[in-house]
């Protein structure tokens, strides 16, 4: 045979392999076909398994956040020393409660000194200047003085009076005790003034910061911090994916960690800044806080209930199984009435249901009670 023919005879089997590769007998016989894999059920085995109708549900979704809790920063305060001078005397101590003026410290301090004394001088400058300027302005009337003796003497009363006002405002500034004032507005003789560092609002002395014969400057050194702790804020933090299902006016329950207790707050604001460290937005959940469960730095967890709701395809927890992949799928109930595995894609959980954005569309059914059954049958 020539080499001629040898090619022509290779090539015509090569053909022939090919054609009978690619026939529709053998597309059969080699891969089974899609209904092989389905499940097919007698009708007393469909009596131990339980279907459900899938459908467009609404839901609303709730957070889970960890929380730190802090003072509230609108009703606590740190109290700096008006006044410069060594501490003589502390007078509370952390975790009393005081009111609006009442006296933390006292000092020895010679700016109070020289402001109580700077205020009765310029008090009593500014009647007399007042007195000799309604004197002049009633001899003017009569040519007593000439009228620009008398525009003068009304100069200086208004510059007295200024100084005098000025004076006030810097004992008000050092918290003296309204009482003072008014003694020295009366002209009654006042003994040695105690300095007293006041607390400017009501609440309980968090944090004690000074010590006894401790050298104050005015307007600088930290005293004391005070707070009123019947509400808190709770600073938690969201991530991105959770971000969109928070805004401010939904409803939060912070854990305590103290006998399982719950207290309930709103989210009051939310920062328009991510933490470059955590990639997390804070969330400020506003908390009354009357048994003083909550203490400040203290770790809780924050669970916030969104308010908009939100829409999917609820697909209940026992109808998820897992494959050999750990990849999650159910079962659905096809025209033939045998059950396909469908692969899914899970979503949000609410309660013991799962949102469900791929895999499956509304109306179908799928198995809820007896998954594993049916796995099982599949598997043989």
């Amino acid at each position: 045979m020539t080499i001629k023919s040898l090619c022509t005879l290779a090539f015509a089997v090569a053909v022939a392999a090919c054609a009978a590769g690619c026939s529709p007998k053998a597309d059969n016989a080699g891969v089974p076909t899609g209904d092989a894999h389905n499940v097919t059920l007698t009708a007393d085995q469909r009596q131990h398994i339980q279907l459900y109708t899938v459908t467009q549900a609404q839901y609303h979704k709730v957070v889970e956040a960890a929380g730190v809790v802090d003072f509230d920063n609108d009703q606590a305060t740190s109290v700096l020393a008006p006044f410069s001078g060594p501490v003589s005397r502390l007078l509370v101590a952390p975790g009393d409660q005081v009111k609006a003026g009442t006296p933390l410290a006292t000092v020895d301090s010679p700016d109070f000194a020289t402001a109580t004394s700077t205020y009765a001088k310029a008090l009593a400058t500014a009647e007399t200047t007042r007195r000799i300027a309604d004197a002049d302005q009633d001899l003017v009337q009569h040519n007593g003085v000439s009228q620009r003796e008398a525009q003068q003497a009304q100069t200086d009363a208004a510059n007295a009076e200024a100084d005098r006002d000025a004076a006030l405002q810097g004992l008000v500034s050092l918290n003296i005790n309204p009482q003072v004032i008014k003694d020295i507005q009366q002209h009654k003789p006042i003994s040695r003034i105690p300095a007293d560092i006041r607390s400017p609002i009501a609440g309980t002395v968090v944090e004690k910061l000074i010590t006894p014969g401790q050298l104050l400057q005015a307007g600088t050194t930290p005293c004391f911090t005070v707070a009123n702790l019947s509400r808190v804020w709770v600073m938690a933090q969201i991530s991105g994916a959770d971000l969109d299902a928070v805004s401010v006016g939904d409803t939060a329950d912070v854990e305590t960690g103290v006998d399982s207790a719950r207290v309930t707050g709103a989210v009051g604001n939310i920062s328009a800044l991510v933490n470059p460290d955590t990639r997390a937005v804070m969330a400020r959940v506003e908390v009354d806080n009357p048994r003083g469960l909550l203490k400040k730095q203290m770790y809780v967890r924050v669970h916030i209930r969104a308010r908009a709701p939100s829409a999917g395809l609820l697909v209940p927890v026992s109808a998820i199984l897992r494959d050999d992949e750990n990849l999650p799928f159910v079962y659905v109930v096809q025209p033939d009435g045998s059950f396909a595995r469908q692969h899914v894609t899970l979503g949000y959980r609410t309660g013991d249901q799962y949102d469900i954005p791929e895999g499956i569309k509304a109306g179908a059914q799928v198995v809820v009670d007896g998954g594993l059954f049916v796995q099982f049958m599949q598997n043989q």
